[in-house]
């Protein structure tokens, strides 16, 4: 499964067992699975697609995916170690997704609500054009519905062979959020790892309720880069969740296991 890194052991079967990364205890891959793509033994959540991420918080068979065939097209005619267009379709073909988001309306426990899930294994569910023109469709359709609006992010933030078409989505999903915003909606983001740079400063930190997984890393650049930059040691557990929590830019850290409660709750209590 996705995020759980292969035991290359040769007396332990491959697919069957599996050695964090968090605690480097080996862990039976069925159990990980049963607890939503979390170590048993200490608690670390791995990295899961889109489409685990719909399955674990919409109820079963409750999930209509919107703008699937959206696809990003090459308009800088990119290349960096190969061509742009070879890249997109390497990864098309690797993840089984067209785009690094997936979109559509869903019930979670119940409630209805537009829910969108970022997929870190597409090209770290990076923004280009097909991503924020979905972001922006998710919450244009939560405000046409009177819909509550469920991003969960997880990004490297800007694609750079898209260049400023991508940096452009930033203030696209804003204005979006905006609009939303002042006709009373209710926008539940859900900060996963990793959450950073221009998904982290425009739609990712625009939540009315922001809620992250244990010890996400959150923030714009990264530690080692801001690091460099003001030449000084940063603070421990720095662009953590609970780092963000402690300094306000995180209203709660919530297990992968108690997601959908939350969400559901949190529904209830604004009165959508």
């Amino acid at each position: 499964m996705a995020g759980i890194p292969t035991q290359k052991k040769t007396d332990v079967p491959e697919g069957l067992w599996s050695r964090c990364d968090a605690c480097g205890s080996m862990v039976f891959r069925k159990v990980v699975i049963e607890h939503l793509h979390v170590c048993p033994e200490c608690g670390f959540h791995y990295r899961i697609d889109a489409r685990t991420r719909i399955e674990q918080l919409s109820d079963p068979g409750t999930f209509e995916e919107c703008l699937p065939n959206l696809v990003s097209t090459d308009p800088l005619k990119f290349a960096d170690r190969i061509p742009y267009k070879e890249r997109l379709k390497k990864v098309r073909n690797a993840s089984g997704e067209k785009e690094a988001i997936v979109i559509g309306r869903a019930f979670i426990r119940g409630r209805k609500v537009i829910l969108g899930a970022m997929n870190p294994n597409f090209i770290m569910a990076s923004m280009g054009a097909v991503v924020g023109e979905k972001v922006t469709a998710a919450i244009e359709m939560a405000t046409e519905e009177d819909l509550p609006l469920v991003l969960v992010c997880a990004s490297g933030g800007a694609r750079m062979q898209e260049g400023m078409v991508s940096l452009a989505q930033m203030a696209k999903t804003s204005a979006a959020l905006g609009r939303f915003d002042e006709a009373g909606g209710l926008y539940i983001g859900i900060l996963t790892d990793p959450t950073t740079a221009g998904v982290a400063a425009s739609f990712g930190m625009l939540g009315d309720v922001i809620l992250a997984e244990p010890k996400a890393m959150i923030g714009f650049a990264g530690p080692r880069v801001i690091a460099n930059t003001i030449k000084a040691e940063l603070p421990e557990g720095f662009q953590t969740a609970e780092f963000m929590l402690e300094h306000g830019f995180v209203d709660r850290i919530v297990e992968r296991r108690h997601l959908r409660s939350e969400v559901a709750r949190i529904i209830d209590y604004c009165g959508k």
